[in-house]
């Protein structure tokens, strides 16, 4: 998948997490930036992404994330490493 595809892709992953069928994200936005976003919702976020994408994270991979555009980079990389 290109990382456009996988920002649409994750963008709908976060509109449901927030049930928000309004909400853009950018590869600049930080959860700093979506109301709501804390650390209980971003287990089933990772949760969601991880069955979306048929991918696993490590808690390391997960700890330097600071934007989209990082959560993007890393699912790209999984995808490309399998």
């Amino acid at each position: 998948m290109t990382e456009t595809e996988i920002l649409a892709e994750l963008t709908d992953v976060l509109r449901e997490a927030f049930g928000d069928d309004a909400l853009t994200v950018t590869p600049e936005t930080t959860a700093k930036d979506v109301p709501g976003w804390d650390s209980i919702r971003m287990v089933s976020i990772l949760i969601a992404v991880e069955d979306r994408f048929g991918i696993k994270t490590r808690s390391r991979e997960i700890d330097r994330l600071r934007s989209v555009g990082d959560f993007v980079a890393l699912i790209r990389a999984k995808q490309e490493a399998a």
